[in-house]
């Protein structure tokens, strides 16, 4: 049952505000676990040897490399579970929000997708088609902390309180709103603007208007904008926490003039060109953040942790050159898959005096365990939330103490249809227990079990040789479903639930 006192305001674990750390989570959109030149893998690969992100290679070098994160397959529902600690399963947003009231399945003739939390999320009582949840920043803020954010937002639909950052505890918010991504990152197209200053889209990045026409990228302008604020926080004795969510590396893909040319002299074709250039982008953007820190001497008194919210784009009709399917390799498929290619992603952690430097760790964590995490690094060890938190913390892994991930399950549930075309995409779930995957697809009542230690591609299905792992997933995947009040899809016209995972054999 939900919690229902307020949080209690704390002392920093030092005594002094001025000792807590600061905090930053940059976050990139879209990014595939193989968009970079540092390897999450035991080797490099092709992709690895594509792109250049040097300021990775550099954080990674002092920090620690998590090779086994998780998050949602599309964006809200990482979002979502980020910033409140709860599973997609239980806050029931579970595909991607824009407009009020209005779901973004894609209609069938034969499967109803539930009636999920369009609008998002909230902290307000009352709100229909959202779930009321604490945002771990709010709690940060109550305890101290200047919080700051900066991009993508995608917490919840226009004109729902969701759709404002300040919402959820951020006192300074710099061009983040509803919309999942751009119009464009070109500063010559207003960022998606008329002249006049009317959107093209809904998808326009909004508040930044002083860029307009400048020829400045719109990473570059979000990282300006950033090292702007931050720049009102240095005398300030409040420790910060800002959340850089770039819009990068999410479609259009636009060519960044600053990188663009050198990849297409390595060899790559225009579009691979233009891609490469939006991870250099973003790579220089970390960068840029990292020489801020070491310039105000912030760099050994700042956690900086990289993630990214879904698997990169490589589902029809959107794939980039190549073969479809096969841009996040050895990962099978991309964003909106429950295969790893959706859901498995890049991250680094940076803790000072803290991280071994160049260390690695190949324990699993899910993308509603940075809440508890993040309130850990804080020093917030005592607080309150309206709502469950499904997180564990990921510090002990961090420090050594102790594996979290040992015997535990992650969840992933996708009762909706998002409409692109590939392999383990729509009307389905997913459960991890330790090397074994299961995936369910409710329509068909399909199940496919893999080794991902021994098969990390997922390219062959196991479940007729061990039925009696694919019984017991399944009751450990449709025990927890029902648990948190998870949803399922309907067949038509019938309007009869599609079974839980343990109701097929």
């Amino acid at each position: 049952m939900p919690l229902t006192l307020a949080t209690l305001p704390l002392a920093s674990a030092g005594g002094q505000e001025s000792e807590r750390p600061n905090i930053i989570l940059f976050m990139v959109d879209d990014m595939g676990w193989q968009d970079t030149s540092l390897p999450f893998w035991s080797e490099r690969t092709a992709n690895n040897l594509k792109y250049e992100t040097p300021n990775m290679e550099a954080l990674a070098a002092k920090g620690m490399k998590f090779t086994q994160a998780y998050a949602a397959s599309i964006s809200s529902p990482s979002r979502c579970s980020l910033i409140t600690g709860m599973n997609a399963a239980r806050h029931r947003v579970t595909n991607w929000t824009l407009e009020k009231d209005k779901s973004t399945d894609i209609a069938s003739e034969k499967i109803k997708t539930p009636d999920w939390n369009v609008n998002g999320i909230t902290q307000s009582e009352n709100f229909p088609h959202t779930f009321r949840a604490t945002s771990f920043v709010q709690l940060l803020k109550e305890n101290g902390y200047r919080t700051i954010h900066c991009g993508k937002a995608h917490f919840g639909a226009i004109g729902t309180p969701g759709a404002d950052p300040a919402h959820f505890g951020f006192e300074v918010n710099i061009a983040g709103h509803a919309a999942g991504g751009l119009a464009t990152y070109l500063s010559e197209l207003n960022y998606g603007h008329n002249d006049d200053g009317t959107p093209t889209s809904p998808m326009a990045i909004p508040g930044l208007e002083k860029y307009w026409g400048s020829g400045v990228f719109a990473t570059e302008a979000l990282t300006m904008e950033a090292l702007s604020a931050l720049d009102m926080e240095k005398a300030s004795e409040r420790p910060f926490f800002l959340y850089m969510s770039h819009y990068a590396v999410h479609i259009p893909i636009d060519k960044d003039p600053r990188f663009y040319e050198k990849y297409l002299k390595k060899g790559l074709s225009e579009k691979e060109a233009a891609y490469a250039s939006l991870v250099e982008g973003m790579d220089k953007s970390l960068g840029d953040i990292m020489k801020w820190l070491e310039d105000n001497e912030l760099d050994r008194k700042t956690i900086l942790i990289f993630m990214s919210d879904n698997g990169g784009l490589a589902t029809q009709p959107y794939w980039r050159d190549g073969e479809p399917y096969q841009q996040n390799a050895p990962l099978n498929c991309g964003k909106g898959s429950l295969y790893e290619g959706g859901v498995r992603e890049p991250m680094i952690v940076y803790w000072p005096g803290i991280t071994a430097p160049g260390s690695i760790c190949n324990s699993y964590l899910m993308i509603e365990d940075f809440f508890p995490s993040i309130l850990e690094m804080a020093g917030i060890e005592r607080y309150r939330t309206i709502s469950p938190v499904d997180g564990k913390s990921f510090v002990p892994l961090i420090k050594g103490t102790g594996d979290p991930s040992r015997g535990r399950s992650l969840v992933w549930n996708f009762p909706n249809i998002w409409g692109n075309s590939g392999p383990g995409l729509n009307l389905n779930c997913a459960l991890r227990n330790g090397d074994w995957k299961l995936v369910y697809y409710y329509e068909t009542g399909k199940k496919e079990l893999f080794n991902i230690k021994e098969d990390i591609s997922e390219t062959k299905d196991v479940s007729e040789e061990n039925p009696g792992i694919v019984r017991k997933l399944s009751r450990k995947l449709g025990r927890y479903l029902r648990s948190v009040d998870a949803q399922r899809p309907e067949y038509l016209p019938s309007g009869t639930p599609c079974p839980w995972p343990d109701g097929r054999k």
